[in-house]
């Protein structure tokens, strides 16, 4: 009686894992920028979140409420960019800082990944909402300017631009900058 056997050989299993490598590496690149352009895409959506939430919250509450910059979820900075994470705080005084009585509504933590966000100089450290939803700077002037959220780079980088209009409200924008530093 003559035994089947099935399989394969060395060569065709060589050949097969060749193959699969191919194929993975031709991926991997793609899968890397659409990771990237993933996590540029969420920092931008939670960004423009809780600037649309201390706008509702002013409106809801009647009374100012700021959005900044804070590495510890507790008190503002002016310090570095966006990227280290900020906070939404009822701002009963105007001063946009934290003081004992007033209460942070939100914190979002440094985000993930080679992302920098950086405001021009109206939005470069806080954004405030007036009980009547505009935004003002602390001295009464009206608030408008652009944060731009790119991965970090030396040449041209893909970003988002969220533009905060003279009364408030933030729209987005595709971009490319020069660099990313």
């Amino acid at each position: 009686m003559r035994s089947i056997q099935c399989g394969v050989t060395l060569v065709e299993l060589l050949v097969a894992v060749a193959l699969v490598a191919a194929v993975a590496a031709l991926g991997a690149p793609a899968l890397a920028e659409y990771q990237q352009g993933a996590r540029l895409a969420a920092a931008t959506v939670e960004l423009v979140a809780d600037l649309q939430r201390a706008r509702a919250e002013a409106l809801q509450r009647n009374r100012r409420v700021t959005l900044c910059k804070s590495p510890d979820g507790l008190q503002c900075t002016t310090q570095g960019g966006w990227e280290q994470g900020w906070i939404v705080f009822h701002d009963e005084n105007g001063n946009r800082l934290v003081d004992e009585d007033e209460e942070v509504l939100a914190r979002r933590a440094a985000l993930e990944g080679q992302l920098r966000v950086v405001g021009n100089q109206p939005v470069a450290s806080y954004v405030t909402y007036t009980a009547v939803g505009a935004s003002k700077l602390v001295g009464g002037g009206f608030q408008a300017g652009t944060v731009t959220i790119c991965r970090r780079s030396e040449g041209p980088a893909a970003a988002r631009q969220v533009i905060l209009n003279a009364i408030g409200r933030p729209r987005v924008q595709k971009a490319t900058v020069a660099s990313c530093r």
